[in-house]
């Protein structure tokens, strides 16, 4: 049995989300920060939700004790806004996820099922140095973590408009990905630089790989496919992520795509409107 202790106590209806969803979860609810921190020194929990209606920062201090007192413990930050800095804050407190309201149910469900499920949790996300216009970070290659790191990225560009926002939060993971499988072969013991940054006229994202794992020559393969959708269900069904196919849709996704020497440094670019 999981047990979720919720800050709050929360309206589970007024999320869009049922704790039911969540099999084998006994779910807590406390009366505050206070009832909660006293639950946690009582008993074990897996995952802590704060409330929507607490400020971030105030979020993140409760997350901080709490991880002090449970250092295994998941956390979720659900709050009515989150500035770049509050995003930083909670990367350095090692939050699981963090959502601003109206959450969309189905994301915020996805994310306590994750953590639930993430047993023997690490954080896999260090913060080597932060401003909100520069963040560099060091990613344990994991799946579950280039997951992580997608959503906050996305919560980084909140205020870019949704069509664009879409295309860099996919291009952000294909890339990531691609960097974790080819050139660390998912080994949670190797690392992935990443950088997000952010100028008055792009977004630039930056990435860098233990190994060889950037392959331009595989977009270009890729793209001579008369049916690349085929190719891609033929390597899902596989168990085989797109490869090549991926880094194509990366391409497609943003202005500009740049290599090093070696292949194994990469830059995202895309171009903003400055009037928006």
């Amino acid at each position: 049995m999981r047990h979720l202790l919720a800050v709050g106590p929360l309206t589970w209806k007024t999320l869009g989300v049922s704790p039911g969803d969540w099999q084998d979860c006994e779910v807590h609810e406390a009366y505050g920060e206070g009832d909660a921190l006293r639950r946690m020194r009582a008993r074990a929990f897996d995952v802590i939700v704060t409330h929507p209606l607490t400020p971030a920062d105030k979020d993140i201090l409760v997350v901080r004790e709490a991880r002090e007192l449970q250092p295994g413990i998941r956390p979720i930050v659900i709050a009515s806004e989150l500035t770049p800095e509050d995003i930083i804050a909670a990367l350095r407190a090692d939050v699981y996820a963090a959502f601003t309201m109206p959450v969309v149910p189905a994301e915020l469900n996805e994310a306590i099922a994750g953590a639930l499920d993430a047993e023997d949790w690490q954080n896999g996300i260090q913060v080597l140095s932060a401003q909100p216009e520069w963040i560099a970070l060091r990613v344990m290659c994991r799946r579950l973590t280039a997951d992580r790191l997608t959503h906050f990225v996305s919560q980084l560009a909140a205020d870019v408009p949704e069509i664009d926002r879409f295309a860099l939060v996919s291009a952000f993971r294909e890339m990531l990905l691609n960097a974790m499988e080819h050139g660390a072969g998912f080994d949670p013991e190797k690392v992935v630089d990443v950088a997000a940054m952010r100028t008055a006229r792009a977004i630039v994202y930056y990435f860098k790989d233990p190994g060889p794992g950037f392959n331009p020559k595989a977009v270009r393969g890729v793209a001579k496919d008369d049916d690349p959708i085929s190719h891609l269900e033929e390597r899902e069904a596989a168990g085989i992520r797109p490869g090549g196919f991926g880094l194509m849709i990366a391409t497609k996704l943003v202005d500009e795509v740049h290599y090093n020497e070696f292949g194994n440094e990469v830059i995202l670019i895309k171009h903003l409107d400055p009037q928006a």
